[in-house]
């Protein structure tokens, strides 16, 4: 018999503003205390250095966590060019210095415009990615070194916000990118384009797919409220879990076709003009989750909450 988990059962979805100096895991884990919910998941990791939007699933929502996960981020980014550590940001030791004196705007402008659209990232070392089972920032503070194999990234958008010039230079900009960039790795492949180390000082995230910095509540404002009152006022923070989809058109089923939805059987939605990935709600408007429109014009649940 599976144990049942501690903790109340609540549902939907937070947008964190992660302070700095904590893990996404340490971020999650706190602000799962402080609503005492048995069950919650973060939509992929920021570095502890960074900050800004960290949705977190609760409940039913992790179901849907993926949606998230995959979704394109944005952020600003300091970096510092002349100085490179061994974790790619401030928080690492030193290992290489080189005067950046040389580098103009000019230079540093054409060197970014070099790093939008597809590129190739090798993971950093001190990153969460697991290799034969491992975290590799594990492995990288037992001193080990592993080969990683590159990966393809999409740089959207690589603007320059503003640029001090100096031995160690100081750069200020904005990124839109896909899923698994890792900015240290672009601030270090932006150094190595103009011939200097470089490392990022400081990491905000601005958006993670259809949330932003708008949108987020901080740990200390949700501390304050959890010390007047109880637990559960902190649910006046949480969005529906269908605010994490909507990108997806929304079907709406018949009553009879709600039932066989249910129990997860493909039905015929008539006049149905979507195809592919779709949200499904019954006739009176609740979500039920996701499905498929297939090419035989069934509607094909994937995914759904459990009422």
């Amino acid at each position: 018999m599976a144990r049942r988990r501690k903790g109340r059962s609540v549902s939907g979805l937070l947008v964190l503003d992660k302070p700095s100096g904590l893990s996404s895991n340490a971020a999650l884990q706190h602000t799962k205390r402080l609503f005492g919910a048995a069950k919650a998941g973060h939509t992929g990791s920021l570095d502890p250095l960074a900050t800004g939007v960290l949705p977190l699933c609760f409940g039913e929502a992790t179901k849907f966590s993926q949606f998230l996960l995959d979704a394109d981020k944005g952020y600003f980014c300091n970096f510092i060019l002349g100085v490179g550590t061994d974790t790619g940001d401030a928080d690492g030791d030193v290992v290489t210095e080189s005067s950046a004196e040389h580098v103009t705007e000019e230079k540093l402008t054409a060197a970014m415009a070099t790093l939008i659209g597809a590129i190739a990232q090798i993971p950093p070392m001190y990153s969460a990615l697991k290799v034969d089972g491992q975290r590799l920032y594990k492995r990288a503070r037992a001193g080990e070194q592993i080969e990683r194999t590159s990966r393809s990234v999409t740089i959207r958008s690589f603007t320059l916000n503003s640029f001090t010039p100096g031995p160690r230079a100081e750069v200020c900009a904005q990124v839109s990118c896909s899923k698994g960039t890792y900015i240290r790795t672009l601030a270090e492949d932006l150094g190595a384009t103009l011939g200097v180390p470089a490392h990022v000082s400081a990491l905000r995230r601005f958006k993670s797919g259809p949330f932003t910095l708008d949108q987020c509540v901080t740990s200390e404002e949700l501390a304050a409220v959890r010390r007047q009152r109880s637990e559960v006022e902190l649910d006046s923070f949480l969005l529906p879990i269908e605010a994490c989809l909507p990108h997806l058109p929304r079907l709406v089923v018949s009553q009879a076709a709600t039932f066989y939805i249910k129990q997860g059987q493909p039905v015929v939605v008539p006049k149905a003009r979507q195809s592919g990935m779709v949200r499904i709600a019954d006739a009176g408007g609740t979500f039920l989750g996701v499905g498929v429109v297939r090419d035989d014009g069934k509607l094909a649940p994937k995914r759904l909450l459990v009422h």
